[in-house]
């Protein structure tokens, strides 16, 4: 199933070239005053409501081409992301440590950007890189959960780009800039989805192949990342988690078009303009 968050914050699944709203699914409807979104509230009770989805039909579904389309969860409570999980990206940065060194760090969720948004560059004088991954989203509470029970906590898949400035900021920092963070175009459901150690990842940059990998090659896998991160912080319903990078990453600027694309899952697509900042207030030195 594909489910999609779209025109400020409805939420459905998408079947053909239709989305069928699934408002009400919720308890309440969207009139429930309260700081979750729709998704993060579908999802809660996904397990509950899932064999019990309406049939597309006039008064329940609109054109996908006629919505806008949001981050998948606009509201995660948090966004961890994994730093150097592919062997290949860590001889392409010329570094000697991976994940299992630098375990996971955070990026903002004000930096979620959605499908056929736009990233906006802070500066003029600092290198910005695109990094396609797979981003796992939480479906069930998960707090200390063991590898083998880790994937029973994923609701689904969707497709992210970890946007990176260059430089000696913390990453937290570097990454968390506002649009930083596209996701989308919409979550795919674990069933549907497949197996997540064998997702085709395809990063593109104005018509050029820049990535290409699969999730086969990933260092830690979604169940051990699911299964650290769980025993650091209670992941919540609707928390990401970006699965890391492969080699391929490389600047880019304003004017650029950047699509990743997953098997199973779909294809986000985002351009590039600059905020016109001017130069940076901090140091320039390459990270």
């Amino acid at each position: 199933m594909r489910l999609v968050t779209y025109d400020d914050g409805r939420v459905g699944y998408v079947t053909g070239d239709r989305v069928v709203d699934l408002g009400g699914l919720l308890v309440g409807g969207y009139t429930v005053p309260g700081t979750k979104s729709a998704m993060r509230r579908l999802l809660e009770r996904w397990d509950q409501v899932r064999k019990a989805l309406p049939a597309p039909a006039p008064t329940n579904s609109v054109p996908l081409a006629s919505v806008r389309l949001g981050p998948p969860v606009p509201d995660p409570t948090k966004i961890v992301a994994a730093p150097v999980n592919y062997r290949d990206h860590r001889s392409e940065m010329a570094m000697t440590v991976d994940i299992s060194d630098l375990a996971v760090f955070l990026k903002a969720p004000s930096s979620l950007l959605p499908h056929g948004g736009v990233v906006r560059l802070p500066y003029s004088d600092r290198r910005v890189d695109q990094e396609g991954e797979l981003a796992a989203v939480i479906g069930r509470r998960a707090h200390r959960v063991s590898e083998a029970d880790a994937l029973g906590h994923v609701a689904g898949y969707t497709a992210c780009l970890d946007i990176t400035m260059r430089g000696g900021e913390d990453r937290s920092t570097r990454k968390s800039f506002d649009t930083f963070t596209p996701l989308g175009p919409w979550l795919v459901t674990a069933d549907e989805a497949g197996p997540c150690d064998d997702v085709d990842l395809e990063c593109v940059v104005n018509g050029e192949i820049r990535q290409k990998t699969n999730t086969r090659s990933l260092i830690w896998g979604v169940a051990k990342l699911v299964s650290y991160v769980s025993s650091v912080m209670t992941l919540e319903v609707g928390d990401v988690i970006a699965t890391g990078t492969p080699a391929g990453v490389g600047p880019i600027a304003a004017g650029d078009e950047i699509t990743v694309t997953l098997s199973r899952i779909g294809t986000l697509a985002v351009t590039v303009a600059s905020d016109e900042r001017g130069p940076s207030p901090t140091g320039t030195r390459r990270r």
